[in-house]
């Protein structure tokens, strides 16, 4: 996948995509990322990028055409451009794994970040698709960027070492995580659960699947509306209010 960040900061990006699991994607040649200072691009004499506010008001608002210099000095035809040009942008949908699924299906990406108190109203005509990834306000947007690059990537064949990885992660199907649990066997009180030393396929994957499900039911239970349960899971989850109601007398 080809990934293009445009933005006036990108020393931002070089610590995480330089290192782990981006790191070695970028080596294997699975990901290629590039990074694109639009503030060369700006035609006045200065080299600004911002401006104040037609209006007033406070802060400053990142000017239009260094954007749109930028990208269609790096991209082409911005009108048939076979990829995804995205605005990180807290008005924008927010981003969760259903989005990221979608993503990584594409060839390329293109993230726009602004900055300041803002952008000009005109460079939304530029993107495919809007983004914010939670209901806080960040300096800029870079961040979400890195956020959505790092989610998207890991669902890239190649990226990650095991495929399985992907498929446990949390939210993938809609569900948390189950616990994990590696050596020691005993470590403070704190012990394995016995399911998971006794080499019995099954019983391991019954078990993960019910802690999930407990696990999600305990901490996000508005996400199981959303998932398409199976009669497996309904059973699991009639197991767990039966324990509940044994614990609680």
């Amino acid at each position: 996948m080809n990934i293009y960040v445009f933005t006036i900061f990108p020393e931002m990006f070089e610590g995480p995509l330089n290192t782990s699991i981006l790191k070695k994607a970028r080596e294997k040649k699975i990901l290629n990322i590039e990074l694109i200072d639009f503030r060369p691009y700006s035609p006045s004499k200065h080299k600004n990028v911002d401006d104040a506010p037609f209006g007033g008001g406070a802060g400053m608002v990142l000017k239009p055409d260094p954007i749109y210099l930028a990208l269609e000095d790096k991209l082409g035809d911005l009108v048939t451009y076979p990829g995804q040009i995205l605005l990180m942008s807290p008005q924008g949908v927010q981003f969760n794994q259903e989005l990221a699924k979608e993503l990584a299906k594409e060839q390329s990406l293109v993230f726009i970040c602004g900055h300041y108190e803002g952008f000009d109203e005109r460079v939304r005509a530029l993107a495919h698709k809007e983004i914010s990834i939670g209901d806080y306000v960040l300096t800029g947007g870079e961040l979400p960027a890195m956020v959505i690059i790092d989610a998207v990537s890991r669902l890239i064949p190649g990226v990650l070492g095991e495929s399985e990885s992907v498929v446990s992660d949390s939210f993938y199907d809609g569900l948390l995580e189950y616990p994990h649990y590696t050596r020691p066997r005993s470590f403070r009180g704190m012990n394995v659960p016995d399911v998971l030393l006794s080499g019995n396929h099954e019983k391991i994957r019954l078990w993960r699947r019910k802690e999930s499900l407990r696990r999600t039911l305990e901490r996000r239970p508005e996400l199981l509306e959303k998932v398409n349960l199976t009669k497996e899971d309904l059973k699991l989850l009639a197991e767990i209010a039966n324990e509940e109601k044994g614990t609680n007398g």
